[in-house]
């Protein structure tokens, strides 16, 4: 091996895996290092876990071999799969990687579309997603999704019901859509715990968990079963909302959960047929109070006709494909996994040890 193959692997073994935040060559995810006639060709190793920012990943690793290795005349970054089962976490043993949170202070915010966006945005980047449905009085996740059925038990295991390969489980699917759920705090802490525990998830890189409004007591059950990665807090621009999302924020700061960002849903109306922008509910309002709480502000969802339609009838996944949302919804799923990679980079995670 030359010396500028061994210069080239040395700067490849130091970067940070997006997911664990530990250094590339301590994980052995450098895989090939080859230069021939000033040109270079490495192999990386990423898990399913970074498949949402693994592009900006090898652009920022080709920007850095540049930097650092200017006589390279091209680099070639490619990307191979690696298999890292996730660990059991909790008492529970629920096998996920990153289980966030959406929450909101108060209800008819959009939370529920937000969180089942996020998961579809993340499913269609190759990560393995688990969508969970916490909101026990109003779930709307199986509405959204066009889904329906009554979850078998096999094997001491709800079986979830599925849409793709996307686990989702569902008050929705255990009661009779015209019966309301009447039930006191032991009773929800006792669903939510059965729905992590006793539900077949399958090992996933994500459970995207659809909290119900409020600062209730469910906040609190999670934070006891297992420990989150984190939440996203999703409102309106217009000031009630934002009174309502800074208690959110103190309701997750309380019990320890960490808050990942800030959504600013119905961001904005543009007619389609002038093209004129409408502020209905105000602008800009969710990004000054992310500032004003010093968290992360995700992005901007703007008010679209066809996602209210489309949701209504249960084609959120179609709805998605429309351009104006497409754009949003995946900056906001970019910057939620850039940050917890940021995160990882600065707390890298041990190494994973065996459960016994």
């Amino acid at each position: 091996m030359s010396s500028m193959e061994d210069k080239l692997r040395t700067l490849l073994s130091q970067l940070r895996d997006p997911e664990t935040g530990r250094e590339l060559g301590k994980t052995n995810q450098v895989l090939q290092v080859q230069i021939a006639g000033g040109q270079a060709q490495c192999t990386l190793a990423l898990t399913s876990h970074s498949l949402p920012i693994q592009d900006e990943f090898v652009d920022s690793v080709e920007q850095r071999i540049r930097s650092q290795c200017p006589e390279l005349q091209s680099i070639t970054v490619s990307v191979e799969p690696l298999d890292r089962p996730p660990i059991p976490l909790g008492q529970i043993g629920l096998t996920a990687k990153s289980v966030i949170a959406v929450g909101s202070g108060k209800g008819g915010v959009g939370k529920s579309t937000v969180a089942t966006s996020l998961a579809l945005k993340l499913l269609k980047c190759g990560a393995r997603v688990g969508l969970l449905d916490a909101d026990v009085y109003g779930p709307s996740v199986p509405q959204l999704l066009g889904l329906a059925g009554r979850p078998e038990v096999i094997n001491g295991k709800i079986q979830p019901i599925y849409f793709e390969e996307m686990p989702v489980m569902s008050m929705a699917f255990l009661v009779e859509p015209d019966q309301a759920v009447i039930w006191r705090g032991p009773m929800l802490h006792g669903s939510i715990t059965q729905f992590l525990r006793d539900t077949y998830w399958g090992p996933l890189d994500y459970l995207i968990i659809d909290m119900p409004p409020g600062t209730g007591d469910i906040a609190l059950t999670l934070s006891q079963l297992l420990p989150l990665t984190g939440a996203v807090v999703v409102c309106t621009p217009q000031q009630v909302a934002l009174l309502d999302a800074i208690k959110a924020i103190a309701m997750f700061r309380k019990t320890k959960i960490p808050v990942l960002g800030m959504v600013e849903n119905m961001s904005g109306f543009t007619c389609p047929d002038c093209g004129k922008r409408y502020d209905i509910f105000g602008k800009g309002g969710a990004k000054l109070k992310a500032e004003e709480c010093e968290v992360p502000f995700l992005g901007e969802v703007p008010i679209n006709i066809q996602l209210r339609e489309q949701s209504d009838s249960g084609g959120l996944a179609s709805a998605l494909e429309d351009p104006i949302c497409d754009v949003a919804l995946d900056k906001i799923m970019r910057s939620l996994v850039r940050g917890m990679s940021m995160s990882a980079s600065t707390k890298p995670a041990g190494a994973a040890l065996p459960v016994l």
